[in-house]
């Protein structure tokens, strides 16, 4: 009874917007003819869907890697995929040029008024969103049998993937990789009224799905403890472009990377079209490993406030002084961040007033081919994510762990389902610890990787479930009827 209520709450207020706008433009007498639409809509809910299905993810899709596997997996099984979210950075390969996946571009809200108080420009952003996923779900897109959604984001996400299945007799699936309530408590006390709405909107439209996949066995108890929601648990996993990368490979990519960062190419400061800061080509034409190379240490962020990253440039000082010191067996180190975000400039300002002589860093952005690569030529993984909720897994480490590569990451309350402490990689509560962490393992660095090497060896079972088994494990089951 309730579902239905909300419902006509959400068609009256779709209706009444409409009407506004009606008016505005002297068009009442198209009103009508919106009524028999929606009219329509209902009787459409009863015809029959193809094989296919909508992905939704209110998100850069490029920067939505669960998603865009999500859409390559269900093209593979058959279906044909509406992939929707924003456009902005490059998807994988595999997506623009799958003939059964079609991408749909929700616009960007409207810049609003800087003088419009903080509440009401969400509440307008919300407005604007609503209409245009609503008209872009309903009309551009054709009837799926299944419609799966990312959360977060919540608002308006939920209420209108949950509408449109509504009006279109689809099945509403949920992928929960976190709880958007949470992550608006960053900003919010507490007991700010859009915070308490926020958690009651999340949980009550998360009630009405067919069905729900979460990222951790914590995430499962606490949906079903929270709101009685039962969902099954589908680990992030890697798909199989996370690979070790070959030392001919590394130099190809070091290559094209040295020339707009010059950090990885030749440590001489000349131009060598032969050498870069790690690997050479001989003269018979192979390609080898320098052998006093630096390590190369990766990290990977969204430049956003539940990622400290001044805990990495303050072990990475650390690190710095103690690379000057006489007797030192600490390589020389290249730290490179890569990712987008709302502080990269701010963090990129506080690198440039270092004088480090023996660590570089680089704020480096990849294309989606390249990612992988960087990752499978490291030697080193950082992990600064911190879970808003406690109940995700960063993507970042199942990636790196999915090239082999050692990580230390930042505890938190259900970090150990991926991150097995002194077994695939570190854990490590504060900055002094990462600092303790990346000596340790880099010391005696590259004669010397007999740690790094027993985390790499530990990861081979990690790495022998990849996506593609995961999903059919865990997916294919919610489908049937």
């Amino acid at each position: 009874m309730a579902a239905v209520v909300v419902f006509f709450v959400c068609l009256a207020i779709f209706l009444v917007f409409s009407v506004s706008v009606f008016l505005s433009w002297g068009l009442l007498a198209v009103l009508p003819l919106l009524l028999t639409v929606l009219a329509g809509l209902l009787l459409y809910r009863r015809s029959p869907a193809g094989h296919r299905v909508c992905v939704l993810v209110l998100g850069d899709i490029g920067r939505s890697p669960r998603m865009q596997y999500h859409a390559l997996s269900f093209a593979k099984e058959g279906f044909l995929v509406d992939l929707v979210g924003f456009s902005g950075s490059k998807p994988h390969q595999g997506i623009l040029q799958n003939e059964r996946i079609s991408q749909h571009f929700v616009p960007q809200p409207p810049t609003f008024p800087k003088v419009l108080p903080r509440f009401l420009h969400y509440i307008l952003k919300a407005v604007f969103q609503s209409v245009q996923l609503l008209a872009l779900l309903l009309v551009q897109t054709e009837k799926p049998e299944y419609l799966l959604v990312q959360n977060p984001p919540a608002i308006p996400t939920l209420a209108i993937a949950w509408l449109t299945c509504l009006l279109r007799g689809t099945r509403f699936l949920i992928d929960w990789h976190n709880y958007g309530y949470t992550i608006l408590g960053l900003a919010l006390s507490a007991k700010h009224p859009l915070l308490k709405f926020s958690k009651w909107y999340e949980g009550f439209f998360g009630t009405l799905s067919a069905g729900n996949l979460c990222v951790t066995n914590a995430m499962k108890k606490d949906l079903l403890t929270q709101w009685g929601i039962r969902a099954v648990t589908m680990y992030d996993r890697p798909p199989l472009i996370f690979r070790s990368a070959g030392t001919e490979e590394q130099h190809q990519l070091f290559c094209r990377l040295r020339t707009e960062y010059p950090v990885f190419g030749s440590r001489s400061g000349e131009t060598d079209s032969k050498r870069t800061a790690f690997t050479e080509e001989t003269e018979d034409g192979n390609i080898r490993h320098i052998q006093d190379r630096p390590a190369l240490l990766v990290s990977s962020t969204s430049w956003t406030e539940d990622e400290d990253f001044s805990i990495l440039l303050n072990a990475l000082e650390v690190y710095e002084k103690s690379a000057s010191e006489k007797g030192c067996h600490l390589p020389d180190l290249i730290c490179a961040i890569t990712g987008k975000g709302p502080q990269k400039e701010y963090y990129q300002g506080l690198i440039a007033k270092k004088n480090f002589q023996h660590v570089q860093i680089c704020t480096p952005w990849l294309a989606a081919e390249d990612y992988p690569k960087l990752l499978g030529s490291a030697d080193l993984g950082v992990c600064l994510h911190y879970s808003s909720s406690g109940l995700d897994l960063p993507m970042k480490v199942v990636d790196m762990f999915g090239c082999g590569l050692p990580v230390c990451a930042i505890h938190f309350n259900c970090l150990h389902e991926l991150v097995k402490h002194q077994e695939n990689g570190l854990v490590f509560h504060n900055e002094q610890e990462l600092a303790r962490q990346i000596q340790d393992l880099l010391a005696g660095f590259p004669k010397n990787q007999e740690k790094l090497q027993t985390f790499r060896d530990n990861l081979q079972s990690f790495q022998s479930l990849r996506w593609d088994q995961s999903w059919k494990d865990n997916v294919l089951p919610l489908l049937k009827p």
